[in-house]
């Protein structure tokens, strides 16, 4: 019931849209303007990056509250599985007593048992189906709320920076396959993340 490898799926969904893409028009010359000339006193500044990229993997291994997120989830996991082994081995313990005794007993005798026991496999059953629905219903909605955070971070972060879009990338969905290390801004990223959420447990 646990799943480590696959709480954060929804982040691998591409691009985190810091703004549109035709803002880059902004920064293009007008067409009945002659572009401006540099000179050796004045030197052409270095073009600033629009489009950078964040790697998702080291970003929810750095991020702080990607991390308790995890170990949240894990703990319930684990806790839900011990419960739901301790309810299949005391149930097995009774089958077990059942079939012991069952061939000293008459048919009127075993009906009943087999009956109530038939009944509580499906209990078993039932509670089983609905303790998984109700773990991965909790993962989603938190596996929401985080990618919601990110969302909401990089959007800010990129105004402030000047970025009209963050892409970002991870090895089990390669959306980008090649980015300079210059655009990669993971570790601002992070550190900016880390700084909110530290705000937010104080």
């Amino acid at each position: 019931m646990t799943h480590k490898a696959s709480i954060f799926s929804k982040l691998t969904l591409g691009i985190l849209v810091a703004g549109t893409i035709a803002a880059c028009n902004q920064n293009k010359p007008a067409a009945d303007k002659p572009a401006a000339t540099t000179t050796a006193s004045t030197p052409a500044a270095t073009p600033t990056a629009t489009i950078v990229y964040v790697q998702q993997d080291s970003l929810l291994a750095k991020y702080g509250y990607a991390k308790d997120l995890s170990d949240r989830l894990q703990k319930k996991g684990r806790s839900a599985e011990s419960d739901l082994v301790s309810r299949k081995q005391a149930f097995q313990r009774e089958v077990a007593e059942y079939q012991k005794d069952a061939n000293t007993m008459s048919a009127e005798q075993r009906a009943p048992i087999e009956q109530r026991l038939q009944r509580k496999g499906q209990e078993l059953q039932t509670y089983e189906q609905n303790a998984t629905a109700q773990f991965q219903n909790e993962s989603g909605n938190e596996t929401e709320k985080l990618y919601n955070k990110i969302v909401a971070f990089t959007k800010k972060y990129a105004k402030e920076k000047g970025y009209k879009m963050i892409l970002t990338h991870s090895k089990a969905n390669p959306i980008m396959y090649y980015g300079d290390e210059s655009l990669d801004v993971t570790a601002d990223v992070v550190k900016g993340l880390n700084a909110e959420y530290d705000k937010e447990k104080k």
